[in-house]
């Protein structure tokens, strides 16, 4: 049974940082890390996506060059570090595996961020 568990989501300050880990469990092989969030009556976004290493990275435009994202393979771990935090990334935050960018197979329950001005 493959299972994704977001944690780290929390009440913030505007300007200030979060980490999210979602811990993996029943994966095998190579796959990509994304992650997702959707506000309040908006659609979902794609945030960004981490592929079989490090190296290969993609983000979108309003979290370019706040938010990283990296994995931690021995421990099965995908994170989001977000910097510079604002009242719009408020959402709740998903992480979702694929073996491909198109292809997203398994989703976590999601994970609350609130931003405060």
């Amino acid at each position: 049974q493959v299972q994704l568990i977001e944690s780290g989501g929390g009440l913030v300050q505007a300007g200030g940082s979060l980490r999210l880990s979602c811990a993996t469990s029943g994966l095998t092989g190579n796959y990509f890390m994304g992650w997702f969030r959707q506000a309040k009556g908006k659609e979902r976004e794609f945030v960004g996506y981490i592929g079989w290493t490090e190296r290969n990275t993609w983000y979108a435009d309003f979290v370019k060059g706040r938010f990283t994202v990296s994995r931690d393979n021995a421990n099965n771990t995908v994170y989001l570090q977000m910097n510079r935090l604002s009242v719009e990334d408020t959402a709740i935050y998903y992480c979702a595996a694929g073996p491909t960018v198109a292809r997203w197979d398994y989703w976590g329950q999601g994970t609350q961020v609130t931003v405060s001005s």
